[in-house]
C-alpha cells in the first residue's frame, strides 16, 4: 500500500511553479534564437538547476516517517505472530530510544497510525 506523501508533493508542486519565471527569463534573454534552441538551452539549465531541487524533495530524511519492520514478531495489541511495523520517528513523534518498542501486525499498526493521526501526528 502506497501512501502520497503530500509534504513532499507540495514542494515538488512549489518547485513546479517557481521554474516558470526562471525559464521564462532564460526565454527572453535567448530570444533572438530560434524558438527550439532557445527552448532546449532554457531546458537545460532548468535540470542543472532543479535536478538539485528534486533530489532534496525526494530524499530529504526530514520529510520521511521512519518506519521499522521486523518479518516475525508477537502483535503488542492482538497478539497474533506476523510480519511487525512500528513508527520510529515522525512529525511530532519520536520512539528512537524506546528501550520497549511495540511492533505490530498490518491490521494493528493501521489502526494505530490513524490514531496517531488523529493526535496530530504526521503519519
Amino acid at each position: 500500500m502506497t501512501q502520497v506523501n503530500w509534504k513532499r508533493y507540495g514542494l515538488y508542486l512549489l518547485r513546479w511553479q517557481l521554474s516558470t519565471p526562471i525559464l521564462a527569463g532564460v526565454l527572453l534573454v535567448l530570444s533572438r534564437m530560434d524558438r527550439i534552441t532557445a527552448t532546449v538551452i532554457a531546458n537545460f539549465i532548468g535540470g542543472l538547476i532543479f535536478f538539485w531541487v528534486d533530489r532534496f524533495i525526494f530524499t530529504a530524511e526530514r520529510l520521511s516517517v521512519h518506519w521499522e519492520v521486523k518479518d516475525t514478531v508477537k502483535c503488542i495489541d492482538c497478539g497474533n505472530e506476523a510480519k511487525g511495523y512500528r513508527v520510529i520517528r515522525a512529525k511530532g513523534y519520536d520512539r528512537t530510544s524506546d528501550s520497549n518498542p511495540e511492533f505490530r501486525c498490518k491490521d494493528c499498526s493501521m489502526k494505530k497510525t490513524e490514531e496517531l493521526r488523529q493526535r496530530g501526528v504526521e503519519v
